[in-house]
């Protein structure tokens, strides 16, 4: 019940019956979810573009530098949320704040020629040259009517959740594996101590093994002995029977 009517003049353009709904909604035209704009036509490069704050756009190629900002004189329509003003040819005192994107060419184009019987047929192509503006804000009698929103802080996505998760594990892991290699050198140090130890008792047993080895000689050299003895004797008897 409440709504606003409107009287449909084109599809870009739409004006209010009575100025007491026009006060009621100051803030210019109705956009898309019934909220209001302000808005101007300006003109650039010989043709004209309806722009608001925040806009991006191309426009005819423009000797200016990436980054630079500059001013736009040629405004023919400016609806600063009250009235309708529009210049004759341009609005005094307006102006459009805007700052250069990028400058680059639009996609190629095929010019081609044909007469046909006459053997003609010519192909050109072309690329034409724009810069890419962006509108800060909108000026009138130098009051800025319109100005661009501040950039919104994003919220934390869940690619960032996932991060921070992936680098509390990694922290995990390091810590854990931090404890394993001092858990792992306990051992080492016992092994070393435990070390001296048995090289000790090797050395014993080789002690004893080579005590064992004399005496296991000498009972080998005494049955040699024995039987020298008994081969001399017998020699010996050999003799005196001859």
């Amino acid at each position: 019940k409440d709504m606003i009517s409107y009287q449909s003049v084109s599809r870009s353009e739409r004006v209010l019956k009575s100025d007491e709904d026009f006060v009621a909604y100051p803030d210019g035209e109705l956009g898309r979810g019934g909220t209001f704009f302000m808005y101007a036509i300006i003109e650039s490069g010989g043709k004209q573009q309806k722009i608001k704050a925040g806009d991006v756009l191309r426009v005819e190629k423009l000797n200016l530098a990436v980054g630079e900002k500059f001013t736009i004189d040629k405004v023919l329509v400016v609806n600063d949320g009250k009235t309708m003003n529009v210049g004759a040819p341009y609005v005094s005192g307006a102006a459009v704040q805007a700052t250069v994107l990028s400058v680059g060419k639009s996609d190629k184009v095929i010019i081609f020629k044909f007469k046909s019987k006459k053997d003609y047929r010519k192909k050109q192509g072309h690329r034409q040259p724009y810069t890419e503006i962006e509108i800060e804000a909108i000026q009138l009698d130098g009051k800025t009517i319109a100005k661009k929103d501040a950039p919104k802080k994003k919220k934390a996505t869940k690619k960032a959740d996932t991060a921070a998760k992936d680098e509390a594990a990694a922290e995990d892991i390091k810590e854990e594996a931090s404890e394993a290699e001092v858990v792992e050198e306990t051992p080492a140090e016992e092994a070393k101590e435990e070390a001296p130890a048995e090289e000790v008792k090797e050395e014993a047993a080789e002690a004893v093994v080579v005590e064992e080895a004399p005496a296991e000689e000498a009972k080998d050299e005494a049955p040699a002995e024995d039987i020298k003895d008994e081969e001399k004797e017998s020699a010996a008897e050999e003799k005196a029977d001859e």
